[in-house]
């Protein structure tokens, strides 16, 4: 049976969904945005450097609520809004979170627009280690 979670520090859900969801030993993470899980009103952070670092830490929340952490991820979907003009300065950011060897398998997808405004939005699944 498929084990549904929200977490009460991971940020406030802006649609109905869970944050993650266990199902036959996989973990698959909703997309989060760049709010802030402390201020969720508050207005995001500008540019896509600042919004990948909040998207990274908001998935390292919600991993966090699960036992988990970015080294249990095993592939990343990542939207941004500006393709072009982000692409490069959002692959900057996002290296720092994984060690070059232990990098998921990722696909970056441009999109006319995310919840809230945000440029980017990463949702992930991840498979516990043993």
């Amino acid at each position: 049976m498929p084990q549904f979670h929200l977490f009460p520090d991971a940020p406030r859900p802006v649609a109905p969904f869970s944050h993650a969801v266990e199902a036959s030993g996989w973990v698959a993470l909703t997309g989060q945005m760049p709010t802030d899980p402390a201020a969720p009103d508050a207005p995001l952070p500008d540019g896509i450097e600042a919004q990948t670092r909040r998207v990274m830490e908001n998935l390292r929340l919600v991993l966090d609520g699960l036992g988990l952490d970015l080294g249990d991820v095993v592939q990343c979907r990542c939207y941004l809004t500006e393709f072009e003009r982000d692409y490069a300065c959002f692959n900057e950011v996002y290296a720092e979170f994984f060690p070059e060897d232990r990098r998921p398998a990722r696909t970056t997808i441009g999109v006319t627009a995310l919840a809230v405004g945000a440029l980017v939005e990463i949702d992930c699944l991840a498979a516990p280690r043993s």
